[in-house]
């Protein structure tokens, strides 16, 4: 066997890969010794990696050229779940470890949190209504680790949506990773309590935007905007928010990408003290009934996100009936025409308000 160093469009399904293969990211995307599958073709795409060092027999080298191209087609329609979620599931085992070398008194290592942090951003970035499954993810006891790196990936893709550059779509989603970081300097009593929290315990939690922002402000590479940002992501337009009761022409938009990206999360997913709900029908719940607290172009924004699903996108209803999507309205993007699997029957959710839908079958 040899190394040889090829383009992707030469490679072959089952061969090895003979190096670490890095993308601007401190940990491999893939590792040494790894066996070639079309999931890794599509993370190579998604990550613009254009060769790679892979092991071959030394009598295959003249056949290279005569060497037939993987059909690409092929693999842009391969299913990115699962590489997603292998990616996702590393980021929380390494957020982990740093969260508690937080709670232990270590300083934020930033460039850690950003080395991990880029691969799962761009793989977000890539397909969007990646967000909308996130809630399938987290669980009860993990839930802060889960919602940290959460908050962070849909805060990224409400950025990019809203216009930002990439530079500053980074930035603000490394601030909607760190916006709870400062939840390491409450006690995990508090955190992990069943019930409800009492009045100082709940007081407590509210102080963790001034936590985090202690232990932000003397992070060169984040910027003054983000920082401002993190600092204000539990504040409210209409003055009922956290901590300062800071009003509409107080509250930059930033913190208001955070807060929305933060709240969607935490309302979608499974808490010690509550289930969680599908997260078509979270988002019909902020745009109705969070009106006044929350910039209206960015809850658009939000909104925009589930119109991205295609025509024959596979789903599963509220009513556990399974279907795929026909057309998605642009008034009502959270209540697409969907054609059930089981009879063909074609119901409109707007119709239907009762139904939603649970989950995108990717």
């Amino acid at each position: 066997m040899e190394t040889m160093h090829l383009p992707i469009e030469q490679l072959r399904v089952g061969e090895l890969i003979a190096e670490d293969i890095f993308a601007n990211t401190k940990f491999p995307i893939v590792t040494k010794e790894t066996t070639l599958t079309y999931e890794h073709l599509h993370i190579f795409e998604v990550f613009n990696i254009k060769a790679v060092h892979v092991l071959r027999e030394s009598e295959e080298t003249n056949e290279v050229d005569s060497a037939p191209y993987i059909d690409h087609a092929v693999t842009e329609s391969v299913k990115t779940e699962v590489v997603f979620k292998k990616l996702y599931d590393e980021t929380i085992h390494q957020f982990k470890k740093e969260f508690k070398s937080w709670e232990a008194g270590a300083n934020i290592n930033i460039s850690k949190i950003r080395g991990m942090m880029l691969p799962i951003i761009e793989l977000a970035l890539n397909d969007k209504t990646i967000i909308l499954n996130l809630n399938e993810y987290s669980t009860a006891k993990d839930y802060l680790y889960h919602h940290c790196i959460a908050t962070g990936l849909i805060t990224a893709v409400l950025a990019q949506k809203l216009g930002y550059d990439r530079g500053d779509t980074i930035q603000l989603a490394i601030g909607g990773t760190l916006a709870d970081c400062g939840m390491s300097k409450v006690s995990s009593t508090i955190r992990n309590k069943k019930g409800a929290l009492t009045e100082n315990e709940f007081n407590e939690v509210r102080k963790h935007p001034i936590y985090t922002y202690k232990m932000i402000k003397d992070i060169p590479v984040l910027k003054p905007t983000i920082k401002a940002a993190v600092f204000q992501h539990h504040e409210r337009l209409n003055g009922t928010g956290y901590p300062s009761q800071d009003r509409a022409d107080k509250i930059s938009k930033e913190s208001q990408i955070i807060a929305i990206a933060d709240v969607f999360h935490a309302m979608t997913s499974e808490r010690m003290y509550r289930a969680k709900e599908p997260s078509f029908k979270v988002i019909e719940k902020i745009k109705e009934e969070e009106f006044g607290k929350f910039d209206i172009t960015i809850i658009e924004a939000l909104l925009s996100v589930v119109s991205d699903l295609t025509i024959g996108s596979k789903v599963v209803l509220s009513n556990l009936e399974r279907g795929e999507v026909l057309y998605v309205q642009p008034n009502a993007p959270t209540r697409p025409l969907i054609k059930l699997q089981k009879n063909g029957e074609i119901i409109d959710l707007q119709k239907y308000r009762q139904i939603h839908i649970k989950k995108i079958i990717r």
